[in-house]
């Protein structure tokens, strides 16, 4: 990949120094671990973003369902819950406790 863009930051000495010294540590050049920091970051917030549309959407449908009427009450699911458990327990010759 060509590399032709400059990018020039501000930062205090300390860390400047502290960074170049872990970079020379693990046989990098400064330029490479920010490439890579720099893509890791592009890639998590790309993936928060679809991370966020995908919830949007789910609760958008949720909503959609709620107002059609279209969902199972708590006391609807622990009852169904209720028998599939008595039904497994009977199956497996056990009662529950």
């Amino acid at each position: 990949m060509s590399k032709e863009a400059v990018f020039t930051m501000k930062l205090e000495p300390e860390l400047r120094a502290e960074f170049m010294a872990e970079a020379e540590a693990s046989h990098r050049s400064a330029s490479q671990i920010m490439r890579e920091l720099m893509r890791e970051f592009v890639q998590r917030q790309r993936e928060a973003r679809e991370y966020e549309a995908f919830l949007r959407s789910k609760v958008a449908s949720a909503r959609e369902q709620i107002s059609a009427g279209d969902y199972a009450s708590a006391d609807d699911v622990e009852e169904g819950f209720a028998e599939r458990r008595a039904k497994l327990l009977a199956k497996a010759g056990t009662t529950g406790a």
